[in-house]
């Protein structure tokens, strides 16, 4: 008799050892029941095949050819991952619906003598659930927002407060991203699903009568959306203000952010998803060669091989002086390998 899972949770599949995930490899990367481990029946390439045949030729003959691709892909589960097993193992499997995928292997493994059983709808029936946490259900969290200029260390106060035995929801950390402009990780995102599936769970072990500390964020983190549910509790909460003097701000941002400063070509990257077309530097810049084949556009009074001095610590939205030329907020800054053109109206280039 199948499984039916009935609530998000630790306890969600409790009673069982593992929780092997049948899918393909690129559907397990989408996203997973936390915790679940891949043993694919199927490959990528094998799934689309297969697939390709039960749409083109026939329901049997891809039936067919399926089951022997299982068998053989369980025989080499078998003498691997779970070669040292014991009698006692007790497993459970699931595919993307419940079906054939999670049948199959849950019925070879019985047979073998494990108290293997399978997913009641697969994969769909726990998606199902974390859609109506994050997305249909009034979330019962009560939320109080650690807001401040970037900079200003509200992700390091988050994660001490934490370790103080303080509830708190790290949503950076589960999107893999640090929310500003150029705040990607090395690593790449999560997919949407992922980065709610790992919300969902955290979200349950989180006691609803505690308040719960949410670094404010705009209602995406990178690529990712925030779900409705999470984003309408962290509208309606009360706000704690951190202030830090922008030297110390500049300070922990290059700290911060060292990965970024290290890789020219990755924040290059960043500033042309977000619409920058170039930079005008008033000084030099180095690793020239690098820099010329960006596809972002840098135009700068000089090389030098020796890393520049920082004077400050910036700001936005100023009037900047090249030396007799004063370009304000709003003006257009057109460059070529002659020069730069300042204007008050676009030009048509």
């Amino acid at each position: 008799m199948a499984v039916t899972l009935s609530q998000l949770g630790p306890d969600m599949t409790g009673g069982f050892d593992t929780i092997i995930d049948v899918r393909a490899p690129a559907e397990f990367a989408e996203d997973h029941i936390p915790g679940a481990i891949n043993l694919p029946a199927f490959s990528d390439a094998e799934r689309a095949r297969v697939g390709t045949i039960y749409v083109q030729d026939s329901a049997f003959r891809a039936r067919k050819i399926g089951a022997a691709i299982l068998a053989r892909n369980v025989a080499q589960h078998l003498e691997g991952p779970l070669a040292e097993k014991p009698g006692s193992w007790k497993p459970l499997v699931y595919c993307w619906r419940g079906g054939q995928r999670s049948g199959g292997v849950t019925s070879i493994l019985s047979q073998i003598g494990w108290r293997a059983d399978r997913i009641e709808g697969g994969y769909k029936s726990y998606r199902r659930m974390v859609v109506q946490a994050l997305y249909e259900a009034v979330l019962l969290h009560r939320f109080v927002l650690l807001d401040g200029n970037t900079g200003s260390g509200k992700t390091a106060v988050l994660h001490a407060l934490g370790k103080a035995g303080v509830q708190m929801l790290d949503l950076e950390g589960m999107a893999e991203h640090r929310g500003s402009l150029l705040g990607g990780l090395t690593t790449e995102q999560p997919a949407q699903k992922m980065f709610e599936s790992r919300l969902a769970h955290a979200l349950t072990r989180l006691d609803p009568a505690k308040p719960v500390v949410v670094e404010a964020e705009s209602s995406k983190i990178g690529e990712r959306l925030i779900p409705s549910s999470v984003w309408k509790a962290m509208m309606m909460a009360p706000r704690i203000e951190i202030s830090a003097p922008l030297p110390a701000r500049a300070r922990f941002l290059s700290r911060a952010y060292a990965d970024v400063l290290a890789e020219p070509d990755r924040m290059a990257d960043r500033l042309i998803n977000n619409g920058w077309a170039g930079i005008v530097i008033n000084g030099a810049v180095r690793d020239a060669q690098m820099l010329a084949g960006l596809d972002l556009g840098i135009k700068a009074l000089g090389t030098s091989p020796i890393r520049s001095a920082k004077a400050g610590t910036g700001a936005i939205d100023v009037p900047v002086a090249f030396g007799s030329v004063l370009i304000e907020p709003g003006m257009y800054v057109y460059c070529d390998a002659d020069g730069v053109l300042v204007t008050h109206e676009p030009l048509s280039v």
